[in-house]
């Protein structure tokens, strides 16, 4: 009987790029397996002999440590000078009559203790002139040096 299929067709070589493709990375691949194993054998031959000399080694370590002093700081020194003038007026007390009471109780220290127009601006003040602690009724009392309102100014 005669075959039915027909004979396949003759093989024909594979076309040029399809070589170039296979052959060309392979010998890429190769060169650089080579160089690579080149390198690494440079040396042997020194290794080798190295190796077997066996010798003593000394290693000295040197630390260094620098001390760094810090810098002071620069000091800010800052003056305030401070003016106030006070202007005090004082009247004199009126002389006892000569024929009046001379007891050493004037009727006039009872009142609200003189007429003076003293104002002090704070404690500071008051302290500076020698009248704190300043009390209700006082020249130079105010309410604003009365913390406590219990009467008695620039008291500590």
């Amino acid at each position: 009987m005669a075959n039915p299929y027909p004979a396949p067709p003759a093989s024909r070589p594979a076309p040029k790029w399809a070589r170039k493709r296979f052959i060309i990375p392979g010998v890429g691949l190769a060169f650089f397996i080579g160089l690579g194993a080149g390198l690494g054998d440079d040396n042997s031959t020194e290794t080798k002999a190295a190796a077997k000399e066996a010798r003593p080694t000394v290693t000295v370590t040197a630390t260094a440590t620098k001390t760094i002093k810090p810098k002071p700081a620069p000091t800010v020194t800052k003056t305030v000078t401070a003016t106030k003038t006070v202007k005090v007026t004082v009247t004199p007390r009126p002389e006892p009559a000569a024929g009046g009471n001379d007891t050493g109780s004037d009727s006039a220290d009872t009142g609200s203790g003189g007429t003076g127009s003293v104002s002090y601006g704070n404690c500071s003040e008051a302290r500076a002139a020698g009248a704190a602690p300043v009390h209700r009724g006082e020249p130079g009392y105010g309410r604003h040096l009365d913390r406590d309102g219990d009467g008695v100014g620039c008291d500590t």
